[in-house]
């Protein structure tokens, strides 16, 4: 199964979803704008520059495929254009951190990590 947002990590970028109509950034995949109701939504790329928000220390993975990682540092970051994204990050970052988009392949898939 492949989503716009997996395909962008994959590609490189940070992707979010947005209203043509009215503009606003949606915070989940939406068929309908949460500000106007609108419903020609599309995928924009990042510039994949963010604001750390909110900061974890991960000792013990949820999975077993992340066990190799622990322990890690979550963080949920502001993107500039707006939405706020959960990813991995390097260690030491901390609230208020300027940081930067960084993908690492994982699995069969693609990580966000902030740098």
């Amino acid at each position: 199964m492949t989503h716009p947002y997996t395909e962008g990590l994959a590609a490189g970028v940070v992707r979010y979803q947005c209203c043509a109509a009215c503009g606003a950034w949606q915070p989940l995949t939406r068929l309908a704008c949460r500000a106007c109701g609108g419903a020609d939504l599309h995928w924009k790329d990042a510039s994949g520059s963010a604001t750390v928000f909110a900061v974890t220390e991960v000792s013990r993975a949820p999975t077993d495929a992340f066990r190799e990682l622990a322990p890690y540092t979550l963080v949920l970051a502001t993107l500039d254009e707006g939405p706020r994204v959960m990813a991995h990050a390097a260690p030491g970052v901390r609230i208020g951190d300027r940081v930067r988009a960084s993908f690492m392949p994982f699995g069969d898939g693609t990580l966000l990590r902030f740098l």
